[in-house]
């Protein structure tokens, strides 16, 4: 373990953030993190020398860019970068309003994408660096009525994939984690949004949504031992770049793993038949 580290973490007043954020600072790691309120996340960490609050909204590049020049200067280096901050999104396509789906992916997918783009200098520069993108199981394998939440994750997932591959050869190594359900915040309405407009017809994805939201207090993933695993992953030589995180998660992509094959040779044939003739 090398607890000179400087971590970046966003999203971290509450959940899966939060949890990592006071892990990090208990085994003398220094830590940098963001909130929507700077104050409130100082108060759920509590003060700490090797820690500074940021106060960044997420939404907005130039808040971004301040918060990564901020933490550079303060520390002196970015080693990690957890991008953690996202919110879900439920709801049939058709409800979901265009500003709805906007700020979706607004912190879901392009805070994602500009904080990686304003740490990579940093990071090509001194020729070394962790990044752990947060995504989903939903990013893999998703389910009725959330349909744009996993659109975002598809995303994260996709545009981590390839970064991966960009950056190995500054010595950047770079995770994608696709959790399943973790005793968070994430049901609650801080951490949802259910679209205003309700069409009648989705029923199905009424019920799906209804039935998640049953589960909240009783998922299944610790958050302590989430933050243990994304440790592991920083101080790894050769992390995985895809990590299911949780039993729900490594059961529901090894169903989609099957569809997948099932469905790849019951239509063989239509695949094939779009090549020029050998």
């Amino acid at each position: 373990m090398n607890a000179n580290k400087v971590w970046y973490v966003t999203g971290a007043s509450k959940g899966l953030g939060l949890s990592l954020v006071k892990k990090l600072l208990a085994e003398g790691y220094r830590v940098a993190a963001t909130s929507r309120s700077a104050a409130q996340l100082q108060n759920a960490v509590g003060e700490h020398e090797d820690f500074l609050a940021l106060e960044v909204n997420l939404a907005d590049n130039d808040s971004i860019w301040e918060s990564v020049q901020k933490t550079h200067k303060h520390f002196g280096s970015i080693d990690v970068v957890v991008n953690n901050a996202g919110y879900g999104i439920g709801g049939a396509a058709e409800e979901l309003s265009d500003k709805e789906i906007k700020d979706c992916f607004d912190i879901n997918v392009f805070a994602t994408i500009n904080v990686v783009q304003y740490v990579l200098p940093f990071m090509r520069a001194q020729k070394s660096g962790s990044i752990i993108n947060i995504a989903s199981i939903a990013g893999f394998a998703a389910a009725t009525g959330w349909s744009m939440y996993a659109a975002t994750k598809f995303a994260v997932v996709g545009f981590t994939e390839v970064l991966a591959e960009d950056v190995r050869d500054f010595g950047i190594k770079v995770t994608v984690a696709e959790p399943g359900a973790f005793r968070t915040e994430f049901l609650s309405g801080e951490s949802l949004v259910v679209s205003k407009n309700k069409i009648d017809a989705y029923q199905s994805a009424r019920d799906s949504l209804e039935l998640y939201q049953k589960r909240d207090g009783a998922q299944a993933g610790d958050p302590d031992k989430a933050a243990e695993v994304f440790i592991a992953l920083a101080e790894n030589p050769n992390p995985p770049v895809r990590l299911f995180m949780g039993t729900d998660a490594y059961t529901r992509a090894n169903a989609k793993l099957e569809l997948i094959k099932v469905g790849l040779e019951e239509w063989k044939e239509l695949s094939f038949s779009t090549d020029f003739p050998a």
